[in-house]
């Protein structure tokens, strides 16, 4: 993700107005740095050291011209004066060097809690978080916010304490040298101060717009590109190339528009700025004519107001900063806010035997309230039983297996198992009894071993190889030249579906669960591939409460009972046999559409 300068104009988004709710918004992620408080003020005093130290370079530099024409205060000869100047630099050279390190152990050690945090809350939140908000918003949370709240504390923050302490001092010390001139400046540039902000926010604007256009005339690229067949399947090359070229000519008329105000623009900043400089010259001139002032503290006094005039120019910077790291603050702080599933407190495991019952469930989404998925839903599933549920898409076999996985809680009704309410047991414990091989495997980008172990962590590579054997992965995985430390690419990728699946048992294998879902394990693999992930999935079953949701009725003739889910209720139930023999029933009608 591409960083934006902070000479960007802001989007609507990162506005924030900077206020005591905003600033103390932003100070409740500085808590993140109150461990390392002890290095953090050692910077505060090598800024300030630093910042003042430095302000003593522009009186010395006119010492210099003052011993030339004979007017020295501070210093007899000009060596003397070089030499004081040679030790302030070098003394706030290393004020900066401790102010930069100290501040940079705060902000990498700070933020690296914060993202910690942030992910630790992220992976603990239910699955009704992530309903609501896109992966790459996220990942935005993750990266950009967390990179804008770094640069505030390792560089904004400094800037500002250092323009601030720039800004006060050197006032005060031109005031000290010759305050005819600081009032005579202090009535000039204000003026010349406010115009150029005045202009430059209507440039800033006109960038913006710039921006805008562009970004919507490569919305026409990219949905060109991603559907580049359906462009050509309607002939429309022509159409999208006139397209484009519409939003590409108003871009450039756009852009030569903010071109003309940007140059005057910059015509008026250079008149404007350095008439203010004659203006200042001709009355310093004046005054060391009249010999008010040496020329040695005139030219101090041009160069702190060079000091202080960068420090109001580098204040505008900084503002704009201040409000994307409040806009970033209170979008981290949100996440961290949010009440997720870790009840942080130690993890007992439990050895479930997978008796499941519903009793009087029903169930809407959050995110679609209106509308109830189950229905006063009542089963009771036996341990060690093999139970199938068939149905139309939408009709809810997904829904109770969220249900039993305590992804979603019920709205009404209960959910027991063994006996027991499913919300009483510690979460994790729970789901350490749980296993599931989905229809679409996901595989993280490692090695085949450290997927498979990913159903054990810490478990031993005998336990690894029996766990392949069994799902019948061992001899492809063994034809590989790296065997078990093969890298699967990411999601799996470099694997066939079969291989996936195989993998994704051998993981189930080595959990051991109580209870086994199975998501139609088989429905998109070759003949042979199914023929081997069947017979993986049959030694899998043994022993286990397991749950199958079925496409293909083909698969589930085995199951000990079959449950018809139809919106949301319990349609019909019995075994393969008892089912089919039903006149005009929901089963046998849909095995003799699939059968047609």
């Amino acid at each position: 993700m591409a960083k934006r300068s902070s000479g960007e104009p802001l989007r609507e988004e990162e506005k924030r107005r900077i206020n005591k709710t905003s600033l103390q918004q932003l100070a409740g992620v500085f808590k993140f740095m109150v461990p390392y408080k002890g290095i953090f003020i050692l910077g505060l005093v090598a800024l300030v050291f630093s910042s003042v130290t430095l302000m003593a370079f522009p009186r010395l530099s006119g010492e210099l011209l003052d011993i030339a024409s004979g007017k020295p205060k501070y210093f007899s000869t000009i060596n003397q004066a070089a030499l004081a100047l040679l030790g302030i630099l070098f003394v706030q050279g290393i004020f900066s060097f401790i102010r930069v390190y100290t501040f940079s152990i705060v902000t990498e050690r700070g933020m690296a809690d914060v993202r910690k945090s942030i992910y630790q809350k992220i992976i603990w939140m239910p699955l009704s978080f992530f309903d609501n908000r896109r992966v790459g918003e996220l990942m935005s949370r993750m990266i950009a916010d967390i990179e804008t709240l770094q640069g505030t504390f390792s560089f904004t923050l400094a800037e500002l304490l250092r323009q601030i302490i720039t800004l006060i001092t050197g006032t005060v010390i031109i005031f000290y040298l010759a305050p005819t001139l600081t009032a005579f400046m202090l009535l000039t540039f204000p003026v010349l101060v406010l115009s150029a902000l005045v202009f430059g926010k209507f440039i800033r604007k006109l960038s913006k717009t710039t921006q805008d256009t562009l970004a919507s005339a490569n919305v026409i690229v990219e949905e060109s590109f991603q559907s580049v067949s359906v462009v050509k399947a309607f002939t429309n090359e022509s159409f999208e190339i006139n397209r484009y070229s519409t939003a590409i000519n108003t871009v450039v008329n756009t852009a030569l528009r903010g071109a003309r105000y940007r140059g005057l623009f910059i015509s008026f900043i250079v008149f404007v700025l350095f008439g203010g400089i004659v203006a200042v010259g001709w009355k310093g001139a004046s005054l060391v004519q009249a010999q008010a002032i040496t020329t040695g503290e005139l030219f101090s006094f041009i160069l702190y107001t060079s000091f202080i005039g960068f420090s109001i120019a580098g204040l505008g910077d900084i503002y704009t900063q201040l409000q994307r790291s409040i806009g970033a603050s209170e979008r981290v702080l949100d996440i961290l806010h949010e009440k997720d599933e870790n009840i942080n407190e130690p993890v007992v495991p439990v050895k479930l035997h997978g008796d499941i019952s519903f009793e009087h469930v029903s169930f809407a989404y959050p995110t679609r309230n209106d509308f109830t998925v189950l229905k006063d839903l009542n089963f009771h599933i036996a341990p060690g039983e093999k139970v199938a549920l068939v149905g139309q898409s939408g009709s809810g076999k997904s829904t109770i297996i969220n249900l039993l996985m305590r992804f979603y809680g019920a709205k009404q009704g209960s959910i027991q198992v063994d006996g027991k309410d499913i919300h009483d047991f510690n979460l994790t414990a729970y789901r350490q009894n749980i296993g599931i091989v989905p229809q679409e495997v996901i595989l993280f980008g490692g090695t085949i071993l450290e997927n498979i172990a990913y159903g054990k962590p810490g478990a031993t590579l005998e336990e690894i190889h029996a766990a392949a054997r069994k799902a019948n992965a061992y001899e492809f995985i063994e034809s590989f030249p790296d065997k078990f430390g093969t890298i699967v690419g990411e999601r799996g990728v470099k694997l066939s579906g079969g291989q996936r699946q195989r993998i994704a048992i051998a993981r189930a294998i080595l959990k051991d669960p109580a209870i086994l879902i199975l998501d139609e394990a088989t429905s998109s693999l070759d003949a042979h591939s199914e023929v081997l992930v069947q017979q993986a999935l049959e030694k899998l079953m043994e022993g286990r409460t397991t749950i199958i949701i079925a496409h293909r009725l083909s698969t589930i003739k085995k199951v000990d009972r079959i449950f018809v889910i139809k919106e949301g209720m319990l349609a019909e139930t019995g075994s393969h046999a008892e089912l089919t023999r039903l006149d005009n029933g929901i089963y046998s009608n849909l095995l003799k559409l699939q059968l047609q």
